[in-house]
């Protein structure tokens, strides 16, 4: 299998910590619906809510019940793949006329939408199953995961490659202590999102006719559409609506080393940046982070880095490379006391000095659907590994660094418990929003 296929078609092929420290979840019995089959909806049904849902579906194990979508186009050339469902514009709407009748939805919208839609599923005891990052707000990934634990409810973050083989056996081999303990990591990501002015667009374009501009703003501050600026795509640039290059591959990225090590809460973190904007996000950034350690790192607390943009550690960090050595455009470098691991993403990962390493065994992994682990999860079979009491606090970590790239060169230290950073008040008022007037959500 060639490393270089685009992580679509890896998508295709595809340790529980708790807030701050590690969780052992209780064993969840479920009601299977009387038909054996998941009444299901999807909120979000083009681009990749598209795919998720087909996925979903070809589990076999459920049955396409509702469809929601603020644009009529998409939502009809969905209806066509999917006859007989019920068909809503507003997930508002759809929760509240089908409550008692949705057994499983999955979230697949911009991601100022996630947690409303999420909560509200969550509150009427429905299993989730939602797009990355997990929420657009660091308080909105807590109370997430709170509510789903608290309800014993199936759910997963659509991180697909936590359920590849190759993110799976990086995480074996950590396990085995294959590199020994961990002294450090290095993430990174090639994305950039973002904007050559840096400023919010003047004036305002005509609504068209089949999108309904209210409704995608949702909870977020109102704003005049302007056409292929936010929707479809580029909202990921802007701090409004998506959460940048970091929010976008920061949970895939870091997922691995988080399920391996079992990395809980930062301690601190400081960001450089290339730009400082409340309209969107940096063309690129550099963030320091300081975990506590864990059995599996070398010392009571472990350094790790993020970048992206394109930006790349410099291999020289480790002793283990050979000289020249070219790193994957996206991925994760640890180094260890005994040796190096590189984790592409998405690619098999390699273990250095290649001498050393070169018979090492590859573990024997039964093949993991991301999407179906969550089926049987929502049918009480198991728990989904990237369940939200593992990509909760794994998202309030990445979104962390979008607020530390607010101030950057300043060592924020981060409180978890009481969610707030000790040393700044301006940061913590960061960590949470106010939706817009009229769109209050309970639980939120």
């Amino acid at each position: 299998m060639k490393a270089s296929m685009d992580r679509r078609t890896f998508m295709k092929q595809v340790t529980i910590a708790g807030i701050g420290a590690p969780l052992i979840l209780p064993r969840l019995s479920f009601a299977k619906p009387a038909s054996g089959k998941l009444q299901h909806a999807a909120i979000g049904v083009g681009g990749q809510g598209a795919y998720d849902l087909d996925c979903i579906n070809k589990s076999g194990k459920v049955q396409v019940y509702a469809l929601c979508d603020i644009d009529e186009q998409t939502l009809q050339k969905a209806a066509q793949q999917y006859p007989g469902a019920r068909l809503y514009r507003d997930w508002r709407e759809m929760f509240e006329k089908e409550e008692g009748n949705i057994d499983s939805v999955n979230v697949s919208t911009p991601d100022h939408t996630h947690a409303p839609a999420a909560m509200t599923a969550i509150r009427k005891n429905i299993h989730v199953f939602c797009e990355k990052p997990l929420t657009h707000e660091v308080y909105e990934a807590r109370r997430l995961t709170l509510a789903a634990r608290k309800r014993g409810l199936a759910t997963q973050m659509g991180i697909q490659i936590h359920s590849h083989d190759y993110y799976r056996t990086a995480v074996k081999w950590l396990q085995d202590g294959a590199i020994g303990q961990v002294k450090e990591w290095h993430s990174w990501s090639a994305a950039v999102y973002t904007t050559e002015d840096k400023k919010r667009p003047e004036g305002e374009d005509p609504v068209p006719a089949h999108v309904d501009w209210d409704l995608w703003l949702g909870v977020a501050p109102e704003r005049p559409y302007k056409q292929d600026i936010y929707h479809p795509f580029k909202w990921r640039c802007w701090r409004d609506f998506g959460g940048g290059a970091t929010g976008d591959f920061g949970c895939h990225i870091f997922d691995p080393v988080f399920t391996a090590l079992h990395i809980g809460a930062p301690l601190t973190i400081m960001s450089k940046t290339e730009c400082v904007s409340d309209e969107v996000h940096p063309a690129w950034t550099i963030t320091h982070y300081v975990f506590p350690g864990t059995p599996l790192t070398a010392g009571r607390e472990i350094n790790a880095t993020w970048m992206d943009g394109g930006k790349k550690p410099d291999t020289a960090l480790s002793s283990h490379l050979p000289e020249g050595h070219e790193l994957p455009p996206s991925g994760s470098m640890l180094i260890g006391e005994e040796g190096t691991l590189i984790i592409p993403h998405v690619g098999p990962p390699h273990l250095y000095p290649e001498e050393k390493f070169k018979d090492y065994p590859k573990p024997e992994l039964e093949p993991l659907d991301h999407y179906h682990d969550f089926v049987e999860a929502a049918l009480g079979n198991g728990t989904a590994g990237a369940n939200f009491n593992f990509s909760g606090p794994l998202t309030e970590a990445v979104l962390l660094g979008n607020v530390a790239n607010r101030f950057p060169g300043k060592t924020l230290q981060w409180n978890s418990h009481r969610l707030k950073f000790d040393n700044s008040s301006d940061a913590t008022a960061l960590i949470r929003r106010r939706y817009r007037k009229g769109w209050r959500v309970r639980g939120l």
